[in-house]
């Protein structure tokens, strides 16, 4: 069982890197530092929004408009950080 929490915590880990990735590739896209023409990028821009936004559409639909600033990464990250503090202080210990 704790090698299922463990590889739930990696999961929460990788998912945390692959937000924080997702907001610096649109800010780079919005300042167009990198092109969407080139297949690269835009292969990887695709798969950051197909991971991220099922997770984020939800929070940006409850949010207010606040004139092109998308905070809802700022908000999922601290949630993720109280998933893996659960699992480690109070699930993890109980589990054989």
């Amino acid at each position: 069982m704790r090698a299922l929490l463990d590889v739930i915590l990696l999961v929460l880990q990788a998912y945390i890197w692959l937000l924080i990735a997702a907001a610096i590739l649109s800010w780079l896209i919005a300042f167009n530092v990198v092109n969407t023409r080139n297949q690269v990028v835009s292969l990887i821009g695709e798969f950051l929004y197909r991971i991220t936004e099922p997770v984020l559409r939800p929070i940006r639909s409850v949010m207010p408009n606040l004139g092109g600033i998308d905070i809802s990464p700022i908000i999922v990250i601290p949630i993720i950080f109280f998933l893996q503090s659960v699992i480690i202080r109070y699930i993890y210990p109980n589990v054989f």
